[in-house]
C-alpha cells in the first residue's frame, strides 16, 4: 500500500502531530511499508496455530492480596490546599 503526501498530512492533522513540510515524503515513504509489512504478514497462513499471550507460556508470580500500609486519608487530606466531603478539589482544566 502506498501512502500519498496529502493522506500522510491528514493523518498527521486528525492525530494533532506536528510534521514539517520537507518530512512528509519521508513519513509516507516509511509508513507505505510499515503498512506493506502488514499486509505480508496478514497472508501468512495461521489456521491450526493456538493463539498465545507469552511465547513460554509463563505465568506471573503474584503477591499475597493484603493490605501493607494502614490509612492515612486524615494526614493527608490535612495538608491538601482544597478539600471537600473528604474529596481533594483541583482546579478545573477542561472547558
Amino acid at each position: 500500500m502506498s501512502l500519498k503526501t496529502e493522506e500522510v498530512t491528514a493523518i498527521a492533522h486528525l492525530a494533532r502531530l506536528g510534521i514539517r513540510d520537507e518530512d512528509v515524503e519521508s513519513y509516507a515513504r516509511d509508513l507505505s511499508r510499515i503498512l506493506d509489512l502488514v499486509a505480508e504478514m496478514n497472508r501468512v497462513d495461521t489456521e491450526g496455530v493456538a493463539p498465545m499471550a507469552h511465547p513460554m507460556d509463563a505465568a506471573q508470580r503474584l503477591r499475597p492480596d493484603r493490605v501493607t500500609e494502614t490509612n492515612q486519608r486524615e494526614k493527608f487530606q490535612a495538608i491538601a490546599p482544597d478539600v471537600e466531603a473528604g474529596l481533594y478539589r483541583v482546579p478545573k482544566v477542561i472547558e
